[in-house]
């Protein structure tokens, strides 16, 4: 058996819908979690707490941040609306699934004594109420509080789902932002480097093809900002599309800089039995069971009647003691072969929502160990470029920059040099937000909203 079969306490609680003299109290606690369902999903529209705290309003800043981005992802996706609905109408279902069968009333009357002078009116007025063998009801409700609490973990899967989403095409946001200044930069330094070209040249130090080489070089940088434009673009829409706006509305623009920073990361061990704790698609599969459980025992349940009580008022008695009558009524559950095929169906069903459970048990562990491992190699490629590669490549450029100007070296170590440093500050840069991406990936693993502060941090 997983681990977390044992850490969500599947067979607590039977004993008071298997045990008549227990129905009160299951059906108290019954009341009790359908309240704090009920609460929890009234809490979701009115709390800025469904949302990760308030949602700001984005377009008016000067600068894009995370934590904004993802709050007002969260509090316009209309995915969430569709998910606390669904979450809503799975909740309905259990004051229909607990509630008795209507009563039944009935009359009749007997036409031709209608206006007769040889016999009186008569007539026949009867009451009934079914009621289930004692425990289905409770049993009932148990499977539909199961499919509501599937719900609920549905509605905050969806909300980490689109808070991963959102931070990482923050992370993409940035990362293109700062390619494209950075490919500014790069565009004055080859003009820089043309213009050189053309001195050297005209002074009749250099060849005509050095001037050429710089203008193939500044030609590669403008085509690169094309790329880098048409990318972003891409990204602002899709940033758009979370945000429930047109595509191509313009957003602010992200900070100057991001501080990849430095966090210790926990031991696999951790931060898997965090995830046990917290990924609602394991809570889902657990209240699945729960409900699969008691699904069975319903099933088991239905080779025991239901009866019904009934009343009636009889005028054509002509003795006044025998006009009210009284009754009892049971249905006969002869049809075994359907009952065992329900019991067969029900047990199979729950042995499959066991089976998923330690599927998802050994998804999960694969994937926040798949998240840890990324999140570690991002770490290690970040320090590279900050410590090593880009220091030696802007190290790089100056040295060949003084020695094409004294003439200790040629004019395509530049040009190599200029390119080597172009290229190491943009994968910097985009290092940097792959390294936050990671973060959200490891965040979304263990069951954490990404790019959100946990409750009691500082925003």
């Amino acid at each position: 058996m997983s681990k977390i079969s044992s850490a969500w306490s599947i067979r607590r609680g039977w004993p008071c819908v298997i045990l008549s003299v227990g129905l009160a109290g299951c059906a108290t606690a019954q009341a009790r979690r359908y309240d704090g369902l009920a609460a929890d999903l009234r809490r979701t529209a009115a709390s800025p707490r469904s949302t990760g705290g308030e949602s700001p309003d984005i377009e008016a800043l000067a600068s894009l941040d995370r934590i904004a981005f993802i709050r007002t992802v969260l509090a316009r996706n209309p995915s969430i609306e569709t998910a606390r609905q669904g979450w809503r109408a799975a909740l309905a279902e259990y004051p229909q699934a607990t509630a008795l069968p209507d009563p039944m009333v009935e009359y009749s009357f007997a036409p031709l004594s209608i206006g007769s002078s040889d016999v009186s009116f008569g007539q026949v007025v009867g009451l009934s109420q079914r009621f289930p063998w004692p425990g289905k009801l409770a049993l009932e409700g148990e499977v539909a509080l199961a499919e509501a609490e599937v719900a609920r973990e549905s509605y905050e899967s969806t909300r980490q789902r689109l808070a991963l989403m959102a931070s990482m095409l923050f992370d993409q946001y940035y990362a293109v932002a700062r390619s494209l200044d950075l490919n500014e930069e790069h565009r004055r330094l080859a003009e820089d480097i043309k213009a050189a070209a053309e001195a050297q040249y005209e002074a009749g130090r250099a060849s005509q093809q050095e001037p050429l080489q710089a203008e193939v070089e500044l030609s590669h940088v403008i085509h690169q900002r094309v790329v880098l434009d048409s990318r972003r673009a891409v990204i602002v829409a899709q940033m758009n599309g979370l945000l429930h706006r047109r595509p191509n509305l313009s957003l602010p623009p992200p900070p100057a800089q991001i501080d990849p920073g430095t966090h210790a990361i926990e031991t696999s061990e951790a931060l898997y039995e965090q995830a046990l704790r917290s990924r609602p698609e394991l809570r889902a599969t657990a209240s699945q069971i729960r409900g699969r459980e008691s699904a069975v025992n319903l099933a088991e349940r239905q080779y025991y009647p239901d009866f019904g009580v009934m009343t009636s008022y009889n005028s054509m008695w002509m003795q006044p003691d025998h006009q009210w009558m009284v009754g009892l009524s049971l249905n006969i559950p002869i049809q075994l072969g359907a009952r065992r095929g329900a019991v067969d169906q029900a047990e199979a069903r729950l042995a499959q929502a066991r089976s998923q459970l330690l599927s998802a048990d050994d998804e999960v562990q694969v994937e926040v160990e798949r998240a840890r491992q990324r999140l570690i190699e991002a770490n290690h490629v970040v320090r590279l470029y900050r410590e090593r590669l880009l220091p030696a490549a802007r190290a790089q450029i100056e040295a060949a920059r003084i020695g094409y100007e004294t003439g200790r070296n040629g004019f395509q170590a530049l040009i190599d040099a200029e390119r080597s440093v172009r290229t190491v500050e943009i994968a910097h840069q985009e290092a940097i937000a792959t390294l936050g991406q990671r973060r959200a990936e490891l965040d979304h693993a263990i069951g954490r909203v990404p790019g959100l502060p946990l409750e009691g941090d500082a925003p």
